[in-house]
């Protein structure tokens, strides 16, 4: 029974003793709680104070930094401007330049195209003149001749029909049965420029009735051009069977051309052949390659006749050969006896020891001489 009221005094002694611990456990944590509620509040007051002072400073840097941007970006607005200004005013300072040049050019070509359509209307009126029109086709003739062939493979101003007054303008001479009697081909120069330039006009004005009649005009005056010329100039075998018509510019030749039949029909009819400066080049380089292969067979044949006479020669020349060679062999052969009668000679001699002296020997008589010892001149020199 003690036992028990000893325990039950001690295990109230011992909660008493655990209340008390706890109640000071209890202010303990309270102080604690509250001393670490102060602390994060003046955390937060520290850290609210150090964030606000760093917006500020981010704000102030920030607020720098845009202000310097700014400037910077003004100075380099500025500076773009001014030199967008100056590229611009010298890009059109240059451009205007050239505009001016190229409008000055212009201006100076307007002229020369006034001045050479006044030199145009000049030459106009000038073609005008048949006289005139003529001298300047037959000047252009004259000098495509002579640029092709040499001076005598043709002449100016031919009679090629025997007993006719009319003279061509310019003949090519042929080979004919004779240096004398050479074959001529005519060349005449006609240029029908009213009837060409009518044809102009109206293919410019797209008229198709005018283009058809001055193109039937224009082939006419082809035809009778054609056939003046057969009538004048060609009369075979002095001349060719035919002629050739030759049209000065190469414009009024491609027209001719290019008329459906009509160059046939010339040619045909009229046995006259068209052809403008270059195709008429082109055929007289034919006819020079021609004459050279004339003259290459004239001078084979030349050459074939040298060689038979150069053989006949050599055949000759042979038996004189032959003969010197037969004189020159028995010319040899006595070279060779005479060989022999010399060494016999200077065998005998080698046996002569002394001459015999002086007064030694007869008298000579009648003029001889004494032969020498051992040397028998009848018998050694046969």
């Amino acid at each position: 029974m003690g036992v028990a009221l000893a325990l039950h005094h001690d295990a109230a002694e011992v909660r008493q003793q655990l209340e008390a611990n706890g109640f000071q456990i209890k202010n303990q944590f309270s102080v604690l709680q509250d001393a670490v509620s102060q602390q994060l509040t003046g955390m937060v007051q520290g850290s609210q104070h150090n964030a606000e002072q760093l917006r500020n400073a981010l704000n102030e840097r920030l607020a720098a930094i845009q202000a310097d941007n700014a400037t910077k970006l003004e100075e380099m607005r500025r500076t773009v401007d001014e030199k967008l200004h100056a590229t611009l005013e010298q890009r059109l300072g240059e451009s205007f330049k050239l505009v001016s040049d190229r409008l000055e050019q212009v201006h100076k070509g307007l002229g020369e195209m006034q001045t050479l359509a006044g030199s145009v209307g000049d030459l106009k009126r000038v073609m005008t003149n048949v006289k005139t029109r003529g001298t300047w086709g037959e000047m252009q003739l004259g000098a495509i001749i002579d640029n092709v062939l040499t001076p005598d493979q043709f002449a100016r101003n031919v009679k090629t029909v025997p007993g006719s007054d009319e003279l061509v303008e310019f003949a090519i001479r042929l080979p004919g049965k004779s240096d004398e009697h050479p074959v001529w081909l005519p060349i005449d120069s006609k240029y029908p420029v009213e009837q060409y330039q009518r044809l102009l006009d109206a293919q410019d004005a797209a008229d198709k009735a005018a283009i058809q009649s001055a193109g039937n005009a224009f082939e006419t005056s082809i035809k009778l051009e054609a056939k003046k010329i057969f009538a004048k100039y060609v009369s075979p075998p002095h001349t060719t069977d035919f002629a050739v018509l030759y049209l000065p510019t190469e414009g009024l030749f491609a027209e001719v051309m290019r008329r459906p039949g009509l160059v046939e029909a010339v040619q045909n009819e009229c046995r006259v052949m068209i052809t403008g400066p270059a195709n008429l080049a082109a055929m007289l380089n034919s006819l020079q390659m021609g004459f050279k292969t004339l003259a290459i067979e004239k001078r084979s044949s030349e050459v074939w006749s040298l060689l038979g006479m150069v053989k006949t020669e050599f055949a000759k020349f042979g038996d004189v050969v032959e003969a010197t060679k037969k004189s020159i062999d028995a010319a040899a052969k006595k070279f060779d006896e005479v060989g022999v009668r010399t060494r016999a000679i200077q065998r005998k001699l080698r046996d002569v020891q002394e001459l015999p002296a002086p007064g030694a020997a007869g008298p000579l008589v009648g003029g001889s001489t004494p032969a020498l010892p051992g040397l028998d001149p009848e018998e050694d020199l046969q």
